[in-house]
């Protein structure tokens, strides 16, 4: 029997009960231990934890990962400030560099800017203050409901509804789904303010492969960007990744309304995704397919 894949669903915030903590990432984290190979093998086997200091303010596990038996790194840049550590990031490059697969993912404004020192990763992360995105015409807040956060923060919709997304041909595998009459995924979980992404021209092994559209501008925003493996300066073959524009695509909230969340959102919440089963079944194909690419 073929060993499971080992993933690790990591926070950059530490526990922390009225926040977006691991455990608010649980249907998630139960969805890819519940998936079996033909022969009732699990397929993953998942470890979820939130960010911890040791005596010197790294995280033991991330500033070490190169070093652990994990295969995968899902990791939630979900920190206002603080975050990752130098050792931690020198931990996950050295991780991807020996051939590891990262799901990077964070929010609006500045949220998860700690991740700038990822190769390759923190190029595709555009923030407000850090890594800003090229296109300076981008600059200016979308979202007009919530008006104290900056931009990037585009309006996809409402927590619990869900959006209909734009594939970039070609169609990548990470958006393949066979059991879909289009035969691709068609929906993701909405977000009020989702972050800003893109494929830097100088990375020629990064493209966008899906938009989503603005119901505040009619914007097209990049929701998805997939890295391939390339060898680096130093003939590294580095491991996969992709970076999504908001971790919100991947929460209990985002999924089912009635997991409940931290008590600072204020925005009123919808129920596209209690309406449309085909929704939540999309956004599970995404995860299984990011989970086996991430793998190869």
């Amino acid at each position: 029997m073929a060993k499971p894949i080992r993933i690790l669903l990591q926070t950059t915030i530490p526990t922390t009960e009225d926040d977006w903590s691991i455990f608010r990432f649980s249907l998630l984290q139960n969805y890819l231990a519940s998936i079996q190979d033909e022969a009732g093998n699990p397929l993953f086997e998942v470890t979820a934890r939130d960010y911890e200091s040791d005596a010197e303010g790294n995280d033991p596990v991330l500033s070490t990962l190169d070093k652990s038996d994990f295969d995968e790194l899902w990791l939630f840049a979900i920190e206002v400030d603080k975050g990752l550590t130098e050792k931690d990031i020198a931990g996950i490059n050295a991780f991807r560099q020996s051939g590891g697969g990262i799901l990077t993912t964070r929010d609006h404004q500045d949220m998860g800017c700690s991740m700038c020192g990822l190769v390759d990763i923190g190029d595709v992360h555009y923030f407000n203050t850090k890594n800003p995105d090229p296109d300076e015409s981008r600059w200016s807040r979308d979202d007009s409901y919530t008006t104290y956060i900056s931009w990037p923060n585009y309006h996809s919709g409402a927590n619990g509804d869900y959006q209909k997304i734009t594939i970039v041909e070609p169609v990548h595998e990470l958006l393949k789904n066979s059991n879909s009459a289009s035969v691709t995924i068609d929906f993701f979980p909405a977000h009020p303010h989702e972050g800003g992404i893109g494929a830097p021209l100088n990375n020629p092994n990064a493209r966008v492969i899906a938009l989503g559209k603005s119901l505040v501008t009619g914007r097209k925003f990049n929701l998805v960007v997939a890295i391939e493996h390339h060898k680096d300066a130093q003939g590294n073959f580095l491991g996969r990744a992709v970076a999504n524009s908001s971790f919100h695509h991947l929460v209990d909230y985002n999924w089912d309304v009635e997991k409940g969340c931290p008590t600072f959102v204020d925005e009123a919440p919808g129920d596209g995704m209690k309406k449309e089963p085909r929704a939540l079944e999309d956004i599970k194909t995404y995860v299984r397919n990011v989970a086996l690419w991430l793998a190869n």
